[in-house]
Protein backbone atom coordinates (compact mmCIF):
# COMPACT_ATOMS: atom_id res chain seq x y z
CA UNK A 1 0.00 0.00 0.00
CA UNK A 2 1.10 3.58 -0.60
CA UNK A 3 1.46 5.60 2.63
CA UNK A 4 2.64 8.83 1.01
CA UNK A 5 3.85 10.22 -2.31
CA UNK A 6 6.71 12.72 -2.44
CA UNK A 7 7.34 14.27 -5.84
CA UNK A 8 6.77 17.21 -8.15
CA UNK A 9 3.27 18.64 -8.46
CA UNK A 10 2.48 18.22 -12.17
CA UNK A 11 -1.18 19.29 -12.03
CA UNK A 12 -3.81 20.36 -9.53
CA UNK A 13 -7.49 21.27 -9.47
CA UNK A 14 -10.10 21.40 -6.71
CA UNK A 15 -10.69 17.64 -6.77
CA UNK A 16 -7.39 16.05 -7.72
CA UNK A 17 -3.64 16.43 -8.01
CA UNK A 18 -1.06 14.61 -10.11
CA UNK A 19 2.33 14.05 -8.51
CA UNK A 20 5.27 13.15 -10.74
CA UNK A 21 7.66 10.72 -9.07
CA UNK A 22 10.59 9.73 -11.33
CA UNK A 23 8.49 10.09 -14.46
CA UNK A 24 5.40 8.30 -13.12
CA UNK A 25 2.32 10.46 -12.56
CA UNK A 26 0.18 9.49 -9.57
CA UNK A 27 -3.39 10.77 -9.77
CA UNK A 28 -4.65 11.54 -6.27
CA UNK A 29 -8.10 12.71 -5.17
CA UNK A 30 -7.76 15.59 -2.70
CA UNK A 31 -9.87 17.69 -0.35
CA UNK A 32 -10.41 21.43 -0.73
CA UNK A 33 -8.26 22.01 2.37
CA UNK A 34 -5.35 20.18 0.74
CA UNK A 35 -5.92 21.98 -2.59
CA UNK A 36 -5.78 25.38 -0.89
CA UNK A 37 -2.38 24.57 0.66
CA UNK A 38 -0.71 22.92 -2.33
CA UNK A 39 2.28 24.72 -3.84
CA UNK A 40 2.37 25.89 -7.46
CA UNK A 41 2.59 23.35 -10.26
CA UNK A 42 6.21 22.36 -10.85
CA UNK A 43 7.12 22.57 -7.17
CA UNK A 44 7.82 19.74 -4.71
CA UNK A 45 4.90 18.33 -2.71
CA UNK A 46 4.26 15.43 -0.35
CA UNK A 47 0.82 13.91 0.11
CA UNK A 48 -0.09 11.37 2.80
CA UNK A 49 -2.22 8.85 0.95
CA UNK A 50 -4.91 6.25 1.45
CA UNK A 51 -5.32 3.63 -1.29
CA UNK A 52 -8.87 2.43 -1.85
CA UNK A 53 -9.17 -0.84 -3.75
CA UNK A 54 -12.43 -1.97 -5.32
CA UNK A 55 -13.24 -4.73 -7.79
CA UNK A 56 -13.44 -2.22 -10.65
CA UNK A 57 -10.39 -0.12 -9.83
CA UNK A 58 -8.11 1.65 -7.36
CA UNK A 59 -8.21 5.22 -6.11
CA UNK A 60 -5.64 7.20 -4.18
CA UNK A 61 -6.80 9.87 -1.71
CA UNK A 62 -4.18 12.37 -0.59
CA UNK A 63 -3.76 14.89 2.23
CA UNK A 64 -1.05 17.46 2.97
CA UNK A 65 -1.81 17.28 6.70
CA UNK A 66 -1.42 13.92 8.53
CA UNK A 67 -4.18 15.07 10.91
CA UNK A 68 -6.58 15.33 7.98
CA UNK A 69 -5.66 11.83 6.83
CA UNK A 70 -6.13 10.46 10.36
CA UNK A 71 -9.61 12.03 10.61
CA UNK A 72 -10.51 10.79 7.10
CA UNK A 73 -9.57 7.23 8.12
CA UNK A 74 -11.69 7.53 11.27
CA UNK A 75 -14.66 8.81 9.25
CA UNK A 76 -14.52 6.00 6.66
CA UNK A 77 -14.34 3.43 9.48
CA UNK A 78 -17.98 4.32 10.18
CA UNK A 79 -20.49 2.08 8.39
CA UNK A 80 -22.17 3.93 5.53
CA UNK A 81 -19.27 6.33 4.87
CA UNK A 82 -17.08 5.46 1.92
CA UNK A 83 -13.96 7.36 0.79
CA UNK A 84 -16.04 9.53 -1.58
CA UNK A 85 -18.23 10.79 1.26
CA UNK A 86 -15.18 11.02 3.54
CA UNK A 87 -13.39 13.39 1.15
CA UNK A 88 -16.56 15.51 0.83
CA UNK A 89 -16.74 15.72 4.64
CA UNK A 90 -13.15 16.92 5.08
CA UNK A 91 -13.70 19.34 2.17
CA UNK A 92 -16.88 20.78 3.72
CA UNK A 93 -15.50 21.46 7.20
CA UNK A 94 -12.03 21.80 8.69
CA UNK A 95 -10.50 18.99 10.75
CA UNK A 96 -11.07 21.06 13.90
CA UNK A 97 -14.71 21.79 13.04
CA UNK A 98 -15.53 18.12 12.36
CA UNK A 99 -13.77 16.94 15.51
CA UNK A 100 -15.56 19.61 17.57
CA UNK A 101 -18.96 18.71 16.08
CA UNK A 102 -18.44 15.02 16.90
CA UNK A 103 -17.13 15.63 20.42
CA UNK A 104 -20.01 18.03 21.17
CA UNK A 105 -22.49 15.57 19.60
CA UNK A 106 -23.65 18.21 17.10
CA UNK A 107 -25.47 15.83 14.74
CA UNK A 108 -27.01 18.75 12.83
CA UNK A 109 -23.59 20.12 11.86
CA UNK A 110 -22.47 16.71 10.53
CA UNK A 111 -25.80 16.26 8.75
CA UNK A 112 -25.38 19.61 6.98
CA UNK A 113 -22.62 18.03 4.84
CA UNK A 114 -23.77 17.00 1.35
CA UNK A 115 -24.49 13.27 1.14
CA UNK A 116 -24.67 12.70 4.91
CA UNK A 117 -28.16 11.80 6.11
CA UNK A 118 -29.49 11.95 9.69
CA UNK A 119 -28.83 8.26 10.47
CA UNK A 120 -25.26 8.41 9.13
CA UNK A 121 -24.59 11.64 11.08
CA UNK A 122 -25.83 9.97 14.28
CA UNK A 123 -23.62 6.95 13.60
CA UNK A 124 -20.56 9.19 13.10
CA UNK A 125 -21.14 10.88 16.47
CA UNK A 126 -21.95 7.62 18.26
CA UNK A 127 -18.95 5.69 16.93
CA UNK A 128 -16.27 8.42 17.05
CA UNK A 129 -17.09 10.73 19.99
CA UNK A 130 -15.31 8.66 22.66
CA UNK A 131 -12.25 8.06 20.47
CA UNK A 132 -11.93 11.77 19.64
CA UNK A 133 -12.46 12.81 23.28
CA UNK A 134 -9.68 10.43 24.31
CA UNK A 135 -7.42 11.89 21.59
CA UNK A 136 -8.15 15.41 22.89
CA UNK A 137 -7.24 14.46 26.46
CA UNK A 138 -4.01 12.83 25.30
CA UNK A 139 -3.17 15.90 23.18
CA UNK A 140 -3.72 18.17 26.19
CA UNK A 141 -1.36 15.93 28.16
CA UNK A 142 1.25 16.48 25.46
CA UNK A 143 0.92 13.03 23.88
CA UNK A 144 0.76 13.18 20.08
CA UNK A 145 -2.05 10.90 18.95
CA UNK A 146 -1.74 11.26 15.19
CA UNK A 147 1.34 9.06 14.52
CA UNK A 148 -0.20 6.33 16.67
CA UNK A 149 -3.67 6.73 15.19
CA UNK A 150 -2.20 7.01 11.71
CA UNK A 151 -0.16 3.82 12.01
CA UNK A 152 -2.99 1.90 13.68
CA UNK A 153 -5.68 3.13 11.30
CA UNK A 154 -3.49 2.72 8.23
CA UNK A 155 -2.53 -0.84 9.17
CA UNK A 156 -6.15 -1.68 9.87
CA UNK A 157 -7.45 -0.08 6.67
CA UNK A 158 -4.72 -1.75 4.59
CA UNK A 159 -5.51 -5.14 6.15
CA UNK A 160 -9.23 -4.52 5.54
CA UNK A 161 -8.61 -3.64 1.88
CA UNK A 162 -6.51 -6.80 1.45
CA UNK A 163 -9.16 -9.01 3.06
CA UNK A 164 -11.89 -7.54 0.84
CA UNK A 165 -9.65 -8.19 -2.18
CA UNK A 166 -9.25 -11.79 -0.96
CA UNK A 167 -13.02 -12.19 -1.03
CA UNK A 168 -14.11 -11.35 2.52
CA UNK A 169 -17.36 -9.46 2.95
CA UNK A 170 -16.42 -5.97 4.20
CA UNK A 171 -18.65 -6.11 7.30
CA UNK A 172 -17.34 -9.56 8.27
CA UNK A 173 -13.72 -8.44 7.73
CA UNK A 174 -14.25 -5.32 9.90
CA UNK A 175 -15.77 -7.43 12.69
CA UNK A 176 -12.88 -9.92 12.51
CA UNK A 177 -10.27 -7.13 12.66
CA UNK A 178 -12.05 -5.58 15.65
CA UNK A 179 -11.89 -8.91 17.48
CA UNK A 180 -8.22 -9.42 16.61
CA UNK A 181 -7.24 -5.92 17.81
CA UNK A 182 -9.30 -6.33 20.97
CA UNK A 183 -7.50 -9.60 21.72
CA UNK A 184 -3.96 -8.80 20.53
CA UNK A 185 -3.78 -4.98 20.76
CA UNK A 186 -3.41 -2.20 18.18
CA UNK A 187 0.29 -2.63 17.41
CA UNK A 188 -0.03 -5.47 14.92
CA UNK A 189 1.44 -5.09 11.44
CA UNK A 190 -0.69 -5.37 8.30
CA UNK A 191 0.71 -8.89 7.69
CA UNK A 192 -0.08 -10.01 11.26
CA UNK A 193 -3.64 -8.67 11.03
CA UNK A 194 -4.21 -10.52 7.74
CA UNK A 195 -2.70 -13.76 9.06
CA UNK A 196 -4.88 -13.70 12.20
CA UNK A 197 -7.95 -12.92 10.08
CA UNK A 198 -7.25 -15.78 7.67
CA UNK A 199 -6.71 -18.19 10.59
CA UNK A 200 -10.01 -17.17 12.17
CA UNK A 201 -11.97 -18.22 9.07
Amino acid sequence: MIAYIDGTLAYKDHAQAILDVSGIGYEVKISLATYSKLPAEGEKAKLYTYQHIKEDGQTLYGFLDPNEKALFLQLISVSGIGPGTGIVMVSSMSVGEIRQAIVQEDVRAIQSIKGVGPKTAQRVVLELKDKLRKDELLAKAGIDTVPLAKAHNTNRSEALAALVTLGFARAAAEKTLDQIQHKHGNDLSVEELIKFALKSH
